[in-house]
């Protein structure tokens, strides 16, 4: 069976090419209680549509075809526990 942090990164893959066209990247860093955090990196880290990228896009795509996946949110947000 494929673990939820598996289709996460298969998710992110499919969209990967699509951000790298504007330069930047996304990496995943941790899948918890629900929220998936995500570093952009290159031309995205600094990009002023920053927040419609993830929310109306990688969030979006995530929560409809990985189950269990509640949000999206920025690393940086992250309460270390």
């Amino acid at each position: 069976m494929v673990s939820i942090e598996e289709q996460i990164q298969a998710t992110i893959n499919k969209i990967r090419p699509f951000i790298r066209r504007d330069g930047g990247d996304v990496e995943f860093v941790a899948f918890e209680d629900g929220i998936v955090y995500i570093n952009m990196i290159g031309a995205c880290a600094d990009c002023m549509m920053i927040d419609t990228t993830i929310s109306d896009g990688i969030e979006m795509i995530l929560m409809e075809e990985v189950p269990g996946v509640l949000g999206v949110k920025l690393a940086s947000e992250r309460e270390i526990k």
